[in-house]
């Protein structure tokens, strides 16, 4: 039984208490968001020797070099506060077949992975492809004030966004070190979304999605969480300024500099 694998189950309760975060921060209405995490290094021979609950699903595209992977995934039309109470009647564990082109469910119930799958396994695609092996986890989620900033053209540019959001409050500049990309609308769950989103990933951690909202990748679900949740607050410190009736001034260049010199980022 997967029950029995601690690690796993250590990994699976980090994933369920990230959804609570999101359900609690207001950032997953109703069935927005998703999550995948890569699992293949806490999965067991034993535990992958189960029969699995759904076999040979096709996959949009090719899932290039994950074969054989194993990630576990929040279901399509679940809802963030269900995956926080039971993570396995509203997500499963699933591992691409041996050419790519299709998965199993392995556990633990025949839950349809997010529509959202074939755009999160390219980015993990991406990422292993790349070098950076420590980033196992893509989270998608719906922040108000960071989806607002997106409706105003001049925040659009990146470089603009990312000096706004850093000169807000310090922590910012140290826990968003690459600062943020950003794309252009694009349809949700569409191919060309997933392209873009990789595009920015090759210079970004975090990417913020047009009207939609922000996706983070990293080493960490609760990492990935954090990250995002610093942005937001640094939207928030710059909509209440605004909201008192002043331009907020913001750190000057050469405070943010300082912090990248005394950081070491």
């Amino acid at each position: 039984m997967i029950h029995d694998n601690e690690l796993l189950m250590y990994e699976i309760d980090r994933i369920a208490g990230v959804a609570g975060y999101l359900w609690e921060k207001g950032w997953a209405e109703r069935n927005g968001g998703n999550i995948s995490v890569n699992l293949t290094g806490v999965v067991t021979p034993h535990d992958l020797a189960m029969k699995p609950v759904r076999a040979g699903v096709a996959l949009q595209e090719t899932a290039a070099g994950l074969q054989g992977c194993v990630f576990y995934v929040t279901g399509t039309g679940k809802r963030m506060r269900d995956v926080a109470k039971d993570p396995f009647s509203n997500g499963a564990l699933i591992r691409i077949s041996a050419n790519g082109a299709s998965y199993d469910i392995v556990a633990e119930k025949p839950v349809a992975p997010t529509s959202e799958l074939s755009s999160h396994l390219l980015m993990h695609s991406y990422l292993l492809a790349s070098g950076r092996l420590s980033a196992k986890v893509v989270l998608h989620t719906h922040p108000a004030d960071l989806i607002g900033l997106t409706h105003c053209k001049p925040y659009m540019d990146s470089e603009r966004l990312t000096r706004l959001l850093w000169s807000m409050i310090p922590e910012c500049r140290i826990v968003v070190p690459k600062g943020v990309g950003v794309v252009p609308y694009e349809i949700p769950g569409s191919i060309e979304l997933a392209h873009a989103t990789i595009g920015q990933l090759s210079r970004h951690d975090v990417v913020f999605w047009e009207k939609h909202g922000v996706l983070a990748v990293g080493e960490d679900v609760v990492e990935c969480f954090d990250t995002i949740d610093t942005l937001s607050k640094a939207a928030q410190i710059f909509f209440s300024a605004r909201a008192a009736g002043c331009e907020p001034e913001g750190m000057t260049g050469r405070q943010l500099d300082d912090l990248a010199e005394a950081f070491g980022l």
